[in-house]
């Protein structure tokens, strides 16, 4: 009985380091914001023919990073906030304090994590894009 107690504790202590390990780092997290925007600011060049500059993502504060599971693989929802700056030809717009929630989900390898954004109909996800976070 003592063994089994022993060994459930051991069980527990590697799966919430496990958890930790596998974690998205703020640096995968900036570049899954970035990768997401260069996706929206293409969408926006085309339908308002503006001339984005590129932009950057300052002051990135994590509050939440919340695992789950998507499609049988583990990801996560992380959300907080950061400072976004859209550089333009004779300006920049900022952006302070700019709410995010992104998914980002581990491969089957461990190697590799993609930005996953919901395909929505209505209120509902009905499937995910899957992006590469280089």
């Amino acid at each position: 009985m003592i063994r089994l107690i022993i060994i459930l504790i051991f069980i527990g202590l590697l799966t919430g380091c496990t958890t930790s390990v596998l974690a998205p780092t703020r640096q995968l997290v900036h570049d899954a914001i970035a990768l997401e925007l260069q996706q929206t600011q293409q969408q926006l060049n085309q339908q308002l023919d503006l001339d984005f500059q590129g932009f950057k993502i300052n002051h990135l504060s994590i509050t939440e990073q919340k695992p789950l599971s998507l499609q049988n693989l583990p990801a996560f929802q992380v959300s907080g906030t950061y400072d976004l700056i859209f550089k333009l030809p004779k300006r920049s717009l900022k952006q302070p304090r700019k709410p995010f929630k992104v998914y980002m989900q581990l491969q089957k390898e461990g190697k590799t994590w993609r930005l996953l954004l919901p395909e929505k109909r209505g209120e509902d996800v009905t499937g995910w894009r899957s992006y590469l976070i280089q």
